[in-house]
């Protein structure tokens, strides 16, 4: 039994572009926000720990559809 296998020899990369320091200084205080809405529904509110998990969780993935649309309309205008 014969296996013929193509060799790829050069590698093709996508050109990345580098992440701004004000996008890193911008989703460090999203996580901070964030992390500081989970003990105000969870110490002050009262409102359970689950609850306030899933309130934060719900929370951030509507900050991360929020990011990826703006990204999708930012990146279609190029």
């Amino acid at each position: 039994m014969v296996v013929n296998q193509n060799v790829v020899t050069e590698v093709r990369q996508a050109q990345v572009e580098p992440v701004s320091a004000g996008t890193v200084v911008a989703y460090t205080v999203a996580g901070v926000l964030l992390f500081g809405w989970f003990l105000f529904g969870w110490l002050v509110q009262r409102q359970g720990f689950v609850a306030s998990v899933g309130e934060t969780a719900g929370t951030g993935f509507g900050l991360l559809l929020l990011v990826a649309v703006v990204g999708t309309v930012r990146r279609s205008r190029r």
